[in-house]
């Protein structure tokens, strides 16, 4: 089938995102190019590709089908290129990285920046979801690495422990909660919470963590933005459980203050690739930095 590589790109991108003006973005194109792309994508392969349900756009049976060979496909077109990069010593291409929100906020930032002012010929994407998402998009190969919360399944994939990522109560800077012993579960539930919304990997870690000890939170508010649940706690609405790494500028500044938790709470981050993705150059830096944060996290866990 005579298709052209940058419209199976975008069909791969509009699935990715389930939107095609964030596809568009992604690629850096205009949402009627997107949509020109796909039409004409279509009109090749002789079946309907996508299909609308709600604001999302989901691939159809057909689009799936196409979607797993020219995946393939174009990874063998990926590291043909990156082969021939390894032969010049050049780090460039195109690295696509998932992760979700708040390790793509907090955690890898500084070493995403430290790679672009080195390889300036380095195209770093940076996708943001939940982790089953970014696990199923980086075995179907339209990510080539993730940074997910553990547990993951898939067998396709490569797991590399990274991170342990230790959760505490957070509350408003009142006198009351300054030195404060470690808070239990039955404590805490006490209290009005503005938690993440459901749905999301965290949230199961700390429903759970609740439901094991044996309390019912009073969940007042829920929310899917870090940045809105630390802003509520601050003006005293309600406590809530946050990661570490989310909250160190507050509690060094004092705008809000971290109460250990009892039984403690962490969660593991891992990276995952695909058993058998070729290592690229750009890879294999991104993967050296990520173990620098391991071990930073190793660290981290024996010290909470």
């Amino acid at each position: 089938m005579d298709v052209s590589l940058a419209h199976l790109r975008t069909l791969q991108a509009v699935v990715r995102h389930g939107s095609f003006s964030r596809a568009a973005e992604d690629l850096h194109l205009s949402q009627p190019a997107v949509s020109l792309h796909i039409r004409q994508l279509e009109e090749r392969a002789g079946h309907r590709l996508l299909e609308r349900v709600g604001k999302r756009a989901f691939a159809t049976t057909a689009g799936e089908i196409l979607l797993d060979h020219a995946g393939r496909a174009l990874g063998e077109l990926d590291a043909a290129g990156q082969a021939l990069e390894r032969l010049q010593g050049i780090v460039a291409g195109r690295l696509r990285v998932g992760t979700g929100a708040t390790a793509s906020t907090y955690l890898l930032p500084p070493l995403l920046r430290r790679l672009r002012a080195r390889y300036p010929a380095l195209e770093l994407v940076v996708v943001t979801g939940n982790s089953a998402e970014i696990a199923a998009a980086v075995a179907s190969n339209q990510l080539d690495v993730g940074v997910v919360t553990l547990p993951v399944s898939t067998r396709s994939l490569a797991i590399t422990p990274l991170y342990v990522d230790r959760l505490v109560a957070i509350t408003p800077p009142g006198r009351e909660w300054r030195g404060h012993r470690p808070i239990t579960a039955s404590e805490l539930a006490t209290h009005p919470l503005i938690l993440y919304e459901r749905g999301g990997t965290i949230r199961r870690v700390i429903d759970e963590w609740f439901r094991r000890n044996g309390a019912r939170p009073r969940v007042a508010m829920e929310l899917g933005n870090n940045e809105a649940i630390k802003k509520l706690v601050e003006a005293g609405l309600g406590l809530s459980v946050s990661s570490t790494m989310a909250v160190k500028a507050e509690v060094r500044a004092g705008t809000l203050v971290a109460i250990a938790l009892e039984p403690a709470l962490s969660r593991r981050l891992a990276i995952v690739s695909r058993r058998d993705k070729p290592e690229s150059s750009a890879l294999r830096v991104l993967r050296s930095g990520l173990q620098r944060l391991r071990s930073d996290g190793v660290r981290a866990g024996r010290a909470g």
